[in-house]
């Protein structure tokens, strides 16, 4: 048996499993990052309601339709990333060389420094829109939302901090760890709709996704063993709650709606996410049989490229069509929108083709002489960054102090990460 983790010691495989278990990289982990980036994309892409009256752009969601909602609880698929990067991040800690706040530094640099051109650019691009005449209120809501999108690496950031330390529990009490943090986002729930202090629910930030990220952890070491049992565990928990509890169908955010699945998550969200977990390993054998593989292999090294920037897109093209030559989206579903959504998707790419090329460079980190990094100097650089992610993920982009400060912090981070040599 293991020790207590601890961030100075990278885990190894635990005892009587096969040494290379869990080390060896994985396709169908590669296989669900992808396809879960991609459908994070199409519907961003597809979901918005757009309308501009010449002063405000109005935005809606296509799936706020009656019924619609029951898609969401297989195209939200956050969860799938999380538990994707839970076996990947596992995967990595234990095949990684050095010690673990070494791993932890490069795991930041690869997060982060794809940020760093998108800042570049946001930074002073709201102003100089707003000089050539760019209506304020649309470009407030672009510069925003650009940062709100940054939420996931910011909580992602706190899953990949806590690996080496969720590692050593994971190897010692396998199972029981993703069933505390379980019972930790049951009892966040209950405190929060018992007493109405919605500020409660962001706990669930931590105890939600770290959950789902453990589950990846036990994938990794083939120990999700009833995968059929899992997904309808899940997805059956997950409709009684919506049944019988406070929660609302629908497990993305929707114009009008008192209480989101999403944000802050629910135990809703937590047990779509079991389902999703159950259902995605079920299909394994399948999925791995699709010729998938140069896919994968092309857009693996471009997903981050494609994260922060297919907002941007879709920010572009909606000013021209919509703001500039008064096209609004068609009613949702109707023939029209079923029409136009080809041609809106193929606008969408065009313009991010050109932002994919320029910036997937940035997907690789300098190869700079970094030297050895200790537990303190980790944690810092994982704090700094982690602050500034979620200083940009609230301001967003928008014209004032806190972005710049926000960017710094990242820097900061970063710079955290190059010690001198010893």
């Amino acid at each position: 048996m293991t020790h207590a983790p601890a961030l100075h010691r990278v885990s190894g495989s635990a005892p009587g499993r096969a040494p290379a278990a869990g080390t060896r990289r994985d396709p169908f982990v590669d296989l669900l990052r992808v396809f879960g980036m991609a459908l994070v994309v199409l519907q961003h892409w597809s979901i918005p309601v757009l309308s501009y009256d010449g002063a405000r752009l109005a935005t809606g969601n296509a799936l706020a339709m009656p019924g619609v909602w029951v898609v969401t609880w297989v195209s939200q698929v956050m969860p799938l990333v999380f538990f994707a990067g839970g076996a990947a991040n596992l995967i990595s800690l234990r095949r990684a060389p050095g010690t673990a706040p070494m791993w932890l530094a490069s795991r930041l640099r690869r997060l982060t420094w794809p940020l760093l051109p998108l800042a570049a650019v946001w930074i002073p691009l709201p102003q100089l829109l707003a000089e050539l005449g760019v209506p304020a209120q649309p470009l407030e809501t672009g510069s925003r939302l650009t940062g709100q999108l940054l939420w996931f690496l910011a909580v992602y950031l706190v899953a990949v901090t806590a690996t080496p330390y969720l590692a050593g529990l994971h190897e010692r009490y396998g199972w029981r760890v993703p069933a505390v943090l379980g019972a930790g986002a049951v009892a966040v729930d209950v405190a929060r709709f018992a007493t109405g202090a919605e500020a409660l629910g962001y706990a669930n930030i931590v105890f939600v996704w770290l959950a789902v990220h453990q589950l990846g952890f036990l994938y990794a070491d083939g120990r999700l063993r009833r995968p059929g049992l899992t997904a309808l565990l899940g997805y059956g928990s997950a409709a009684l709650l919506v049944a019988f509890g406070p929660y609302p169908g629908s497990m993305i955010g929707l114009p009008g709606a008192e209480i989101s699945n999403m944000a802050p998550p629910t135990l809703a969200m937590l047990a779509v996410a079991f389902g999703q977990v159950g259902l995605a390993t079920l299909l394994r054998p399948w999925l791995l049989r699709l010729p998938t593989g140069r896919v994968v292999a092309w857009a693996g090294p471009r997903m981050m490229t494609v994260y922060l920037w297919h907002m941007p897109a879709l920010f572009a093209v909606t000013g021209v069509v919509v703001v500039v030559l008064g096209v609004d989206t068609p009613a949702p579903g109707g023939p029209l929108w079923l029409l136009g959504w080809p041609l809106w998707l193929g606008l969408l790419g065009l313009v991010m083709w050109p932002l994919l090329r320029a910036f997937s460079r940035f997907e690789e980190p300098p190869a700079l002489p970094y030297g050895r990094m200790g537990r303190r100097g980790a944690l810092a650089a994982a704090g700094l960054a982690g602050g500034g992610l979620l200083t940009l993920t609230v301001a967003g982009f928008a014209p004032g102090a806190a972005p710049i400060l926000g960017t710094l912090a990242v820097l900061g981070g970063l710079l955290l990460t190059v010690p001198r040599a010893a």
